[in-house]
């Protein structure tokens, strides 16, 4: 049996373990863009059906996130840790099987639902098993790394994968890993959990909120081809809002909510996640397809085409966690979104004869560091402070904001960029030409560009300096490691 002192020694192996589970979930999300061209074609999907590959995924995921971290809380955070770990491998051996595209839509849902599960009591248990300041900084700086590397180098393995071995592999990569990681758990992690007397999963809450968000995003998605004014859109969008209303009134009358709405940093820190995400995922969505559809590139090279992305996002969340430890979180957020903002912007300057140096390395690059910048202190600025019960929760709601962000972005975008492509190609009598698409493209970029400078003023107004300036002081107050009621 391993001892309390033996989980102490062993803790960064563990936060090995824990961001190697976190790498394969964020990876997921974008793991299949790369394949989306090679999927559609396998199994006869629609252009307007297509999206759902990733919207399936990222919206049970950012749904049922806030019930996972609650689970986590009060069942025992490896417990479910590792129960999600093995759904999430189930359905992934499941999605690669798919005949079909309803089929391959419902496996990514269940993968989505074993994500949710697993990627908040990961970051609990790293914030419970490490000390609020330098050393939790640090680990935290290792989770921004992997979450912001997690989604480029998702794109770079989906082509290695859709090139050499087929699409299928994009989805079975994740078996092994999965049921590794669960089997290593339990000698690396020490069990957990909430010692709180309220013990309520909320569930009114966890379905009211993944149902109004499911609905919100379909309504988005299938606007342009039903129309903004139609009964279905206004009829979706209105099912939606009320939901969401439901969601609201039940977690402001609710002992042991989802959502603490009452504390301003951590608001302020999920809402810059709702925007980054918004601004990540749509990102790498269309990167994708310029360099696929405009540029010719095959998967394998688009793939490659993201590994300074990768490597740039992993040295500028180092360099992160040091700066929030010496002058904050909230000056570096803000940095980091101003950043995601620039390079999203040139992207929005691509040409239909561009090329990898001239169109895509320097903006990659730049957005790189501002993804790096980012994650780290919204992540930091999100679990600091919150008690040990609450860890959970706290890292459910983090997680959450950053993946319905990705699946609203992409809602929004996708009929930004879409509609003015189909209408310039139906104007031409032809298929859309490569100017037509890198027109659609571009638009998408320029507005995914106004959605991270949303973040840049949401980082000013709602993270306080006062808090921020805190998490600085704490190297001068040192204390016990943070902890839960722990066993082996």
């Amino acid at each position: 049996m391993t001892t309390a002192q033996q989980f102490e020694r062993r803790r960064w192996i563990a936060l090995a373990l824990l961001a190697m589970a976190q790498f394969v979930v964020v990876l997921d999300a974008s793991i299949v863009n790369v394949a989306l061209p090679t999927i559609g074609e396998s199994l006869s999907f629609s252009a307007d059906n297509l999206s759902w590959v990733v919207n399936a995924y990222v919206l049970t995921f950012g749904g049922f996130l806030l019930l996972g971290g609650r689970l986590a809380d009060l069942l025992g955070r490896r417990r479910v840790f590792m129960g999600g770990l093995i759904l999430f491998a189930l359905a992934s051996l499941a999605g690669g099987f798919a005949d079909s595209d309803g089929v391959l839509i419902a496996a990514r849902a269940v993968q989505g639902l074993g994500a949710a599960l697993l990627s908040p009591a990961a970051l609990s248990i790293v914030t419970t098993t490490f000390r609020d300041g330098a050393e939790r900084n640090k680990a935290l700086g290792v989770w921004g790394a992997v979450a912001g590397a997690g989604g480029a180098a998702g794109v770079l393995l989906g082509g290695v994968l859709t090139e050499y071995l087929g699409w299928e592999w994009v989805l079975w990569v994740n078996v092994p890993i999965g049921i590794a990681a669960a089997a290593l758990a339990p000698s690396l992690i020490a069990e957990s959990r909430s010692d709180s007397e309220t013990r309520a999963f909320d569930l009114a809450g966890a379905v009211s909120v993944t149902a109004g968000l499911s609905l919100l995003v379909y309504g988005l998605v299938e606007a342009p081809d039903a129309g903004w004014g139609s009964g279905q859109t206004i009829g979706l969008l209105a099912g939606a809002l009320a939901l969401l209303g439901i969601f609201i009134a039940v977690e402001l009358r609710s002992a042991a909510p989802l959502v603490p709405f009452r504390i301003r940093t951590l608001t302020g820190a999920n809402v810059v996640g709702v925007l980054t995400g918004a601004s990540l995922f749509s990102m790498f969505f269309f990167i994708s397809l310029y360099m696929q559809n405009v540029l010719g590139y095959s998967a394998i090279k688009a793939g490659l085409s993201y590994l300074p992305l990768a490597v740039t996002i992993i040295i500028a969340a180092g360099v992160a966690s040091t700066l929030v430890t010496r002058i904050g979180f909230k000056p570096i957020l803000v940095a980091g979104m101003g950043l995601i903002a620039a390079g999203l912007f040139w992207f929005g300057q691509i040409s239909p004869g561009g090329g990898f140096l001239t169109d895509v390395l320097g903006p990659s690059l730049l957005a790189a560091v501002g993804l790096g910048f980012a994650f780290v202190p919204q992540t930091i600025a999100a679990v600091s402070g919150v008690k040990a019960n609450e860890a959970g929760l706290a890292s459910g709601l983090i997680n959450t904001s950053q993946q319905v962000g990705g699946a609203l972005g992409l809602a929004v975008l996708s009929t930004v960029a879409f509609p003015q492509i189909e209408d310039a190609a139906v104007q031409a009598g032809g298929p859309p030409t490569p100017a037509m698409l890198t027109d659609g493209y571009s638009e998408a970029f320029m507005v995914g560009a106004g959605i991270a400078l949303l973040g840049v003023v949401a980082a000013l107004t709602l993270i306080r300096n006062r808090d921020s300036r805190a998490h600085v002081e704490l190297e001068s107050a040192p204390g016990p490691v943070a902890s839960a009621t722990a066993g082996g």
